[in-house]
């Protein structure tokens, strides 16, 4: 049964930290391919932030198209709004039966899972690969706070590399006319520059 790894986000815009994670969660995990889930609308964040659905689901596909252990995936654009990840995966389950699907997550969506929607049922059937991730003032905060982070035999720590990058900062460079070539692919960097995502309209 192939293994897929879901990794869910709003990926606006797929930067190369988002790439870095795919990347190693094929090549040193027993994860099979990594699908890069374009989420339509993350309840924990605002809608006239995002770039049309699209768009983002575009940029992925770009961003991955010569890895043929990634895929990006619009599976949830269908789907009852807000996106919730037990929906989505019962969808998928559904669709995919032959398919063993696990989730993909950063160190600080741990500590919020929860927080998440029939949280105790995903653990249950599914695997967690958690990578750790550069932790805000906020986090470090919260962590000093020994706010209880869940425990399970299903979660796995992944030693990924970790890139203090984040969609929110590139975003915010775009507006500010700074240089982020490097934080993209040269084909995601080319696509947003030519549509002029996130400038600021004059």
């Amino acid at each position: 049964m192939k293994r897929i790894g879901l990794y869910f986000g709003t990926f606006n815009p797929i930067h190369v930290g988002h790439l870095i994670i795919s990347n190693y969660m094929t090549g040193y995990t027993n994860l099979d391919e990594v699908w890069l889930v374009v989420s339509p609308l993350n309840p924990l964040k605002k809608k006239e932030s995002l770039l049309k659905d699209y768009h983002r689901l575009n940029l992925a596909r770009i961003a991955i198209e010569d890895n043929p252990n990634l895929k990006a995936c619009d599976e949830e654009f269908n789907l009852p709004k807000p996106s919730y990840t037990i929906y989505t995966l019962a969808h998928l389950k559904e669709k995919f039966p032959k398919y063993n699907f696990n989730l993909i997550m950063g160190e600080d969506n741990l500590r919020s899972f929860k927080k998440w929607k029939n949280h105790e049922e995903i653990l249950k059937s599914h695997h967690l690969y958690v990578y750790p991730r550069i932790l805000t003032e906020q986090e470090k905060l919260e962590k000093t706070k020994n706010i209880p982070i869940v425990k399970h035999s299903n979660i796995i720590r992944c030693e990924a590399p970790v890139m203090k990058i984040s969609s929110s900062f590139i975003r915010k460079a775009i507006s500010e006319n700074k240089d982020v070539r490097y934080l993209l692919t040269p084909e995601v960097f080319k696509y947003v520059d030519e549509m002029n995502f996130y400038k600021v309209k004059k």
